[in-house]
């Protein structure tokens, strides 16, 4: 089950957010990011991950997303 650049990129941008703290959000600028990114925040958007198409805050799934995704990267990374 491969990650799709789809996902790749939902990854990036869900990491984005600071995960310990509900009030902090995003804007995607889409003069000025990436269409990538711009898709992806789309995506999550539709996904309920986040509050906004584009940016906004996380919703309590995408705080739980953005915790999986740590966790995956930290294990990812260990040495």
């Amino acid at each position: 089950m491969p990650f799709s650049s789809d996902h790749i990129a939902e990854l990036n941008l869900l990491s984005q957010f600071e995960s310990s703290s509900g009030q902090a959000g995003i804007k995607v600028h889409r003069n000025d990011a990436a269409p990538e990114t711009v898709q992806a925040a789309e995506r999550l958007f539709s996904k309920g991950l986040i509050t906004q198409n584009d940016g906004g805050y996380l919703t309590p799934l995408g705080s739980e997303g953005v915790e999986l995704a740590q966790k995956l990267h930290s294990i990812l990374t260990a040495k």
